[in-house]
């Protein structure tokens, strides 16, 4: 079934959260950006729910948390309060943004390329010789968690236990379970995090180091330092950023060029187009599907007139795909394409935290596969299949030549 069908362009109501549509979205954001430019997703979510998806209106809701509410998202993923800087609009944003983003910015990242290069040849390492792999368990899931260790100072056994927090609070069961199943499932995660980051924490403050949670301590949010509670809730959604979407545009990416051995070809034969096929890979797979916003005050667009605290979905995959912003080949891979404004990582105030450190991981993983393993494909006769939301590959066989071990650099 196409995930076109997803859309009833007679009602002008949509559902985004199917397997059809993770697996296929492509027909799903045209169907929405053509005929339903603002849908409803009345009798699946309720009323007041609507999806915006064409490229000017995402932007410039983005840009607009005064109208386009973060902090009134009523969204429960087993935290105890808003997530910092997430879920706090401006200008109280403002103020986490100024501690955290220098600790995450493109000078401070640069000087991690030689350690992550070396964490992903150690992931490598582990299949290589084998001929096969299950890309998404054996190298997408492990090799962010280890970079994300790394940079916290946390050690690497403890890995296994915080992805499957993660994966508890994002999507327990798979991201299929009912609200009723899923709740309990996810607050029980959450507590569970909140204690080990608690405990932590604690060390930190009694043993600080260089890393980046000792960083936390000594600095100043208006004036003040930060409190036991703030910093438990950024390290809350440093889980969930660090140990999750780089995995899913690993997925998608390798899983896209397994299956057009063309461009994984001009990858392997000119590694300097990588960084262009990291960013056209992140426009056209954008992982992160659709954002939530509350609005905090009555708004029309294209005569749909949505109240105050209604839901909007930001739908950024459909905006990445706009031929209104991307031309004729919006719903195409082109890696020379001029200009590239995706909205992966979102955009305004809360553009994404991570985004520095994600295109770094990206390409550096990106470049040590293809220069290790320039030939694979995805087993014969296996079907691929994606979860809604975050567009994450549940399981994804790869077969390629068994090959020496030959670390990197």
């Amino acid at each position: 079934m196409s995930s076109a069908t997803e859309v009833n362009v007679s009602t002008g109501e949509a559902n985004p959260y199917t397997p059809s549509v993770a697996a296929d979205p492509i027909p799903f954001y045209d169907a929405l950006r053509s005929h339903c430019p603002v849908a409803t997703m009345e009798g699946m979510l309720g009323a007041g729910v609507y999806i915006i998806s064409r490229y000017e209106d995402v932007r410039w809701a983005l840009k607009h948390p005064e109208i386009f509410s973060s902090d009134l998202v009523a969204v429960d993923i087993g935290q105890d309060r808003p997530l910092i800087p997430l879920q706090i609009d401006p200008p109280e944003h403002a103020k986490y943004r100024r501690v955290i983003d220098p600790t995450l910015g493109p000078h401070e990242m640069a000087p991690l390329e030689d350690e992550i290069r070396m964490r992903v040849n150690e992931v490598i390492d582990q299949f290589v010789a084998d001929g096969q792999v299950d890309a998404h368990a054996q190298f997408s899931v492990p090799l962010p968690g280890r970079v994300f260790l790394q940079m916290t100072g946390l050690p690497l056994e403890d890995l296994d236990l915080l992805l499957n927090w993660k994966d508890e609070i994002i999507r327990p069961g798979g991201g299929l379970l009912p609200p009723e199943e899923a709740t309990p499932r996810r607050r029980a995660a959450g507590a569970d995090l909140y204690g080990y980051f608690a405990d932590v924490l604690k060390d930190r403050a009694e043993n600080p180091g260089t890393d980046l949670l000792s960083r936390f301590f000594g600095t100043e949010v208006d004036g003040r330092e930060m409190s036991n509670d703030e910093m438990l809730d950024i390290c809350y959604l440093f889980i969930l950023g660090g140990l999750d979407t780089v995995t899913s545009t690993l997925d998608c990416s390798l899983a896209y060029l397994a299956q057009n051995p063309q461009y994984r070809a001009a990858l392997v034969q000119d590694p300097s187009l990588i960084p262009a096929a990291v960013e056209e890979l992140l426009r056209f797979h954008t992982p992160v599907m659709q954002i939530l916003r509350v609005l905090k005050q009555p708004t029309e667009l294209h005569g749909v007139k949505m109240n105050t605290g209604d839901t909007v979905l930001l739908m950024l995959g459909a905006a990445d795909t706009d031929p209104d912003e991307f031309g004729e080949t919006a719903g195409e891979y082109c890696i020379d394409r001029e200009v590239n404004r995706h909205l992966a990582f979102g955009g305004g105030p809360h553009r994404c935290l991570g985004s520095h450190l994600a295109r770094l991981e990206l390409r550096v993983a990106l470049e040590e596969w293809h220069r290790r393993i320039p030939e694979y494909e995805i087993t014969e006769g296996f079907e691929l299949a994606y979860s809604p939301g975050i567009r994450e590959v549940e399981k994804l066989p790869l077969e390629f030549k068994p090959l020496k071990l030959n670390p990197g650099v």
